[in-house]
């Protein structure tokens, strides 16, 4: 990719985002939910397109071997890995948060490689204390808890209430190598990583499409952040 700068949504004050459309996803619902909350949103699978845009969302449902093999064939991952070291926000969702790992425990293709450490498969061969073994995937609403006060969170997460529910599904985990990534977490049969925060990368294990008015919250958030963030760039 070049080194191009984009411009914000063509005069328009709603940010131009990027959906990034890799055929696991639940494309339909993140689209929706960015446009309620003010963006002008493009679902691409275009490279063009990617350099194109003011932020961009990788959302993700399914195996991390079979959404990487997609990005490869559409020629996706040198693109991606670019957008994100040009300092535009890129929020990654689910498996879309799992791809920014270099590997996973559940299959055999690298993956983008943006966030140092690794994603394990859920311990479900011991039980928890004295209670049952885990069950995978782990689905439902959970509590999350924030590794920051309110003020010193990445603007996506500022006013969320710590302790909030979100709606997760996932069998996988992350466990970035650098403690100080770790934006929130949540419980399930001990500590789970549930936000990841790397400059401008911000990804959630939970599904804010899923989660509510709080989960409708961090896609305003994100739209006015990418907004503050192209408005900078113009300046």
């Amino acid at each position: 990719m070049s080194n191009q700068q984009p411009q914000q949504s063509h005069g328009s004050d709603r940010p131009r985002i990027a959906v990034i459309n890799h055929r696991a996803a639940n494309i339909h619902s993140v689209s929706k939910a960015l446009e309620r909350c003010g963006a002008d949103v493009v679902v691409t699978d275009s490279a063009q397109e990617l350099l194109e845009v003011d932020g961009a969302v990788l959302p993700g449902v399914g195996a991390a071997d079979a959404a990487m093999r997609t990005l490869g064939e559409l020629n996706l991952i040198e693109p991606i890995r670019e957008f994100a070291r040009s300092g535009r926000p890129l929020l990654s969702i689910c498996l879309g948060m799992q791809l920014l790992f270099p590997d996973s425990e559940e299959g055999d293709l690298a993956g983008l490689g943006l966030v140092d450490g690794r994603v394990s498969l859920f311990d479900i061969k011991e039980p928890v204390g004295d209670g049952p073994r885990l069950k995978v995937p782990h689905m439902g609403w959970n509590s999350v808890k924030f590794t920051a006060n309110d003020a010193d969170r990445h603007p996506v997460f500022r006013g969320i209430p710590d302790g909030s529910y979100f709606y997760f599904v996932h069998s996988f985990h992350c466990l970035p190598s650098e403690t100080g990534e770790i934006a929130a977490i949540t419980e399930y049969g001990g500590p789970v990583c549930a936000i990841v925060v790397k400059d401008q990368l911000i990804a959630t294990q939970f599904h804010p499409e899923k989660s509510a008015d709080l989960g409708l919250k961090i896609y305003t958030n994100f739209v006015r952040h990418v907004a503050e963030m192209a408005a900078a760039r113009v300046v």
